[in-house]
């Protein structure tokens, strides 16, 4: 269940995907600059008529359902009434109203015991503080909540009648202790948060529940079919491409673009630039930097200035004519680059109020120059990460490539040449809806464990190796690339 729609796979004992349905939700609302929202009852109405459409697809009857899983979009404030109605749209991931509430909350707890407690700072991206922003700017529909739920959880509700989480996406709320895997009695207290409004926390793989008479109406699923806690999306699409193991590391570039490596600790930023989080591997952790506008800023570019028309027999996709415009540019765009501060920044900057830049433009610069800023710019912050996991040790075998900066051919060599490191095409990436699915066929015994499962299903089918004359270009821009925010927030008077 992701921002732009909620996607069913159905998936066999051999990892292989026999039906597949998209149905897209309505555009989340920005009333504000900074705020995001969307109705939790339109993710439902997607779910069922998605889950319809595969079951239809694969030619199944419903009683050959093993068991269901879950993913979604992370860190959405869901509040639910005494009666389970929503009581507002909820605040989604990408929504940053509530710098006011970090500081109040960092301010009481204290930076860094905060991230002693939750390994991880107050940032306007999380679950917690959203609550907060709700409660004093909205305090008669707080009066009203009476259980509060992430977006995928409140699917998964509407479909079995439980009231349940997972350990990874319980991670993004601020109020798991992610060490201990159990939910934090001093930020609870600090924060004034009852456990009682809370979900209960399981393994991703766990079963927690089953299909309700009324979730089977709703999604054509058989009632009493076995459902596991699943995970948030960003952990369940890295068990999707088999980053499991500590060494293994993901980068993958949707709306927003996240590095993500498995650890079997949790491994602390002091600054909290990176996240930490539980996997959706029992007993393991993950570190994962996060570029809040990675494809948002080539889809931004789409959409305001326009991919144009090249001629009325050119009936190519935009963002392929605009990349086969970039393909012809030389590394380093010419000196032109882009920082994608397009929703604020998390890693490393942490800043809600950074504002992209495009710096260095000359009359002879061409729109292809553009985009290729564009592409090498996210894929710069997206460097940012693994300049981090440098310094704090977290080492770095594989890396796998997954969402639209994995099917971009020049975007697979752009991230090689950038990070310096040979990067993994796999044969099937389908993203977090495929790790549920891999999620789901452990909780239903298909395979015995998460590990075994992965080295099971998920096989590379390309590997793209950097151009050693263009990593020196790539990290020559980079350091100019490094440059840019200081000058941006000083500019801007941010950071």
């Amino acid at each position: 269940m992701g921002t732009g729609g909620t996607r069913a796979l159905i998936v066999d004992e051999t990892g292989r995907i026999l039906a597949s349905a998209t149905e897209e939700h309505a555009p989340f609302a920005s009333p504000q600059i900074g705020w995001a929202e969307q109705n939790p009852e339109d993710w439902w109405r997607a779910c069922g008529i998605a889950a319809r459409k595969a079951l239809a697809g694969a030619a199944l009857r419903p009683d050959q359902i093993a068991c269901v899983g879950f993913s979604g979009q992370m860190h959405g404030a869901v509040m639910l009434d005494d009666a389970d109605k929503v009581v507002r749209p909820a605040l989604i991931w990408c929504d940053v109203r509530t710098e006011k509430q970090c500081r109040e909350l960092t301010d009481k707890i204290g930076a860094q015991k905060l991230i002693r407690l939750t390994c991880n700072p107050a940032l306007p991206n999380f679950t917690l503080t959203k609550f907060l922003w709700v409660r004093e700017n909205e305090p008669q529909n707080w009066k009203r909540v009476r259980s509060v739920m992430l977006p995928k959880d409140y699917v998964r509700f509407r479909l079995t009648g439980e009231r349940a989480t997972d350990m990874a996406d319980a991670s993004g709320t601020l109020l798991l202790d992610v060490a201990n895997r159990r939910w934090s009695q001093e930020v609870m207290q600090a924060a004034g948060i009852e456990e009682s409004l809370l979900p209960q926390l399981f393994e991703s793989p766990d079963t927690c529940g089953k299909i309700s008479p009324s979730g089977a109406v709703a999604s054509g699923l058989r009632a009493g079919t076995p459902v596991v806690a699943g995970a948030g999306d960003q952990a369940a699409g890295a068990v999707g491409m088999g980053i499991a193991a500590p060494g293994a590391v993901s980068a993958t570039i949707g709306t927003s673009g996240v590095v993500f490596a498995a650890t079997d600790r949790p491994s602390l930023d002091a600054r909290g630039r990176l996240h930490t989080f539980c996997h959706a591997v029992p007993g393991r952790w993950h570190v994962m930097g996060v570029t809040q506008a990675a494809g948002l800023s080539l889809r931004w570019f789409r959409d305001t200035l326009g991919a144009g028309t090249v001629d009325a027999n050119d009936k190519r996709d935009p963002y392929e004519r605009l990349t086969a415009e970039a393909a012809v540019v030389a590394p380093g765009s010419d000196g032109l680059l882009w920082a994608p501060y397009l929703m604020g920044e998390r890693t490393p900057h942490l800043d809600p109020n950074a504002r992209a830049a495009l710096i260095g433009l000359t009359a002879s610069h061409t729109r292809g120059h553009i985009v290729r800023a564009i592409l090498e710019g996210v894929a710069f912050s997206l460097r940012d990460s693994f300049t981090l996991f440098a310094e704090m040790g977290v080492p770095v075998k594989s890396i796998r490539l997954g969402g639209g900066g994995a099917r971009s051919p020049l975007w697979r060599q752009i991230q090689a040449d950038a990070y310096g490191h040979e990067v993994e095409i796999l044969e099937a990436e389908e993203g977090a809806g495929y790790g549920a699915a891999i999620l789901a066929g452990v909780g239903a015994g298909v395979w015995s464990s998460v590990d075994a499962a992965c080295n099971k299903v998920v096989r590379v089918a390309q590997r793209v190796a950097p151009q050693r004359a263009v990593v020196e270009r790539m990290n020559t821009s980079y350091a100019a690339y490094r440059r840019m925010y200081p000058a941006i927030a000083s500019v801007l008077g941010t950071g």
